[in-house]
């Protein structure tokens, strides 16, 4: 039976025979992207080459993406809800397209993964008013060897990606199926359903069409091919599980899980879901705390979810009576078990079991204010003669406690209360909606927005490290950035805050390198050769790879894949606008420049 690690390496060796460079995944943690908190996709990375950047590795590429999605962080414990996956996924920059794309998807299939064809399906995009029916893709799927009756063409809804903001790339794509053999639930039964006949297990992209402001959609210069193959859900397919946590991925960290709690998994659905939601979401701050550019617990954007993430997990290690530091062992075994393939998560070992540590303690000490909170309601509604805990109340104490319903449930349990569900599940969805709203805000501003100002404040944030490392020390380093056209936003490791003196220092050496007005310029050299010359910047494990290297002047060198201004005297002036503590050990400025 085909295992995880057989299915990685299966895929990345057949598409370097076809002349693809692999490249090593990117960080969880977005380069310069205002719009997510996480990299949510292999294509993430790789827009600004999708929109015509040209990467130093060349044409085609193919790696294995960390992938973080939190939007359905409730459905975690099904059969197939993750946070944390990992995304196969092969690019052609404007190289091949459709015959090659298809052709050899159908090739790893049914040879390298010995799919018989009579289990496969796919869809095609069926045409509308701004693209026409993708004949093409079908035509091609058939010559590969698809029985007719079995290629589907699907709506816009179905078969389309893009663009990812309001504007830019996207086109038809064809996605691919696995038929799990159940009986049609209609005779119009297709990939389209929802009676589970049919599991998607790949999706090619075909970057065709550029939306305009207009909303119009002009052909692009450089046609791109994007794909992604799920390794859980795929693995999950291939080995006949009904679930991605029966898989070997999960077996190790469930297995302990089992030891741990004396519960076998399968005994009951509270026991196996409980069992899901820590395998899985220990699994993923084990990652997000292991990146390179991984943060730590904390109350805003990618902190926030990581606690989030640990809480819930030491919730549900709760009802499976869990003993103390059960999180950490169960991180273990999975810093044990991707450390040949993800190099970070032994370096950072120390971290990440730390992380845990500190962040368990500090919830332990939330749910016992929580429980103060709770025994001060539940004493006034006693003395009120009220037996019942509202919707609203019992959202207050998860809200601004972080007290789980479910404890609230328990406690009122015994004493003889009763707590409104169903209030408290209307607070939470309007909750959600107000964060759903606040998110889709975010997202609007443009994925990878390349316009002039956003190039100019991207390339700020390399003068802004190159003085605070001369300020503060060679030991600073940057941990993220988030820029906007209006803003630039730069966390940097440092233990302490600055003082006034420092952040006067740091900005009148950035207006200084403006002032000096120097050309910015560009090379394309090995990991090493950069490394060499001095440059800075997130070496990770690209040894070998070749990496673009953006000097300006005397002033900075750094690893970055762009894109910069073309002299430091565009960005005008620099001006530090707060500096404040982003995490544990982690600093974060806000700045602009002039206009």
């Amino acid at each position: 039976m085909i295992q995880a690690n057989d299915l990685r390496k299966k895929y990345l060796d057949f598409f370097k025979a076809k002349g693809h460079t692999v490249i090593q995944s990117a960080s969880l943690i977005p380069d310069n992207d205002p719009t997510v908190l996480f990299t949510t996709a292999g294509m993430h990375p790789l827009v600004p080459y999708l929109l015509g950047a040209k990467h130093p590795a060349g044409t085609r590429l193919t790696d294995v993406q960390k992938c973080v999605r939190t939007g359905d962080i409730d459905e975690v414990g099904d059969a197939s809800h993750l946070t944390f996956f990992e995304m196969l996924g092969n690019w052609s920059l404007g190289d091949y397209f459709k015959r090659e794309a298809i052709s050899w998807s159908w090739e790893f299939l049914t040879k390298e993964l010995g799919i018989s064809p009579d289990r496969l399906a796919v869809s095609v995009f069926e045409g509308d008013e701004n693209a026409p029916k993708d004949t093409e893709s079908a035509d091609i799927w058939a010559e590969c060897g698809m029985d007719r009756s079995r290629i589907f063409f699907l709506p816009k809804k179905h078969n389309w990606w893009g663009p990812a903001g309001l504007t830019g790339p996207c086109g038809p794509d064809t996605e691919m199926f696995i038929d799990n053999g159940k009986p049609a639930c209609s005779p119009e039964c297709s990939p389209a359903c929802n009676c589970g006949k049919y599991l998607e297990i790949w999706n090619d992209v075909f970057m065709q069409y550029n939306k305009t402001e207009a909303g119009t959609f002009e052909p692009l210069s450089q046609k791109n091919v994007d794909t992604g193959m799920g390794l859980e859900r795929t693995i999950c397919i291939l080995q006949g599980k009904s679930s991605v946590y029966d898989t070997d991925v999960f077996a190790p960290a469930i297995s302990l899980i089992e030891t741990l709690s004396g519960k076998k998994y399968g005994e009951s659905d509270d026991v196996t879901r409980a069992m899901r939601v820590v395998a899985d979401h220990t699994r993923t701050a084990t990652f997000i705390m292991g990146d390179d550019l991984g943060v730590t617990p904390s109350n805003v954007d990618q902190g926030y979810v990581l606690r989030r993430l640990i809480r819930r997990a030491v919730r549900f290690s709760r009802t499976l009576e869990l003993p103390e530091g059960s999180l950490e062992k169960i991180a273990k075994v999975y810093i044990d078990q991707y450390k040949d393939v993800y190099k970070e998560l032994e370096r950072n070992a120390d971290k990440i079991l730390k992380e845990f540590n500190l962040e368990v303690t500090r919830f332990e000490k939330t749910l016992a204010q929580g429980i103060k909170e709770f025994d001060k309601v539940a004493f006034y509604l006693e003395k009120s003669g009220n037996t019942s805990i509202s919707g609203k109340l019992a959202f207050k104490l998860y809200d601004t406690f972080g007290f789980p319903i479910e404890m609230t449930v328990e406690l009122a349990s015994e004493k003889g209360m009763s707590v409104d569900i169903e209030g408290f599940n209307k607070a939470f969805e309007e909750h959600q909606l107000k964060s759903q709203a606040g998110a889709e805000k975010k997202f609007k501003c443009g994925l990878a927005d390349d316009s002039e100002e956003t190039v100019k404040l991207h390339t700020a944030t390399h003068l802004l490290h190159a003085a605070l490392r001369k300020v503060l020390g060679t030991e600073v380093a940057q941990k993220g950035s988030n820029i906007t056209p209006e803003r630039l936003r730069f966390d940097f490791s440092f233990e302490r805050a600055m003082t006034a003196d420092e952040i006067k220092q740091v900005e009148d050496l950035v207006n200084e390198y403006i002032k000096a007005g120097v050309e910015i310029t560009c090379e394309e050299m090995s990991v090493e050769d950069a490394k060499s010359a001095g440059a800075i910047g997130l070496f990770m494990d690209k040894y070998g790879e070749v990496v673009k290297v953006y000097t300006m002047g005397e002033y900075s060198k750094e690893i970055c894949g762009g894109p910069h201004a073309s002299n430091t005297a565009d960005l005008v002036s620099f001006k530090i606008l707060k500096e404040q503590s982003s995490s544990s050990g982690v600093r974060r400025i806000k700045a602009v420049i002039g206009q």
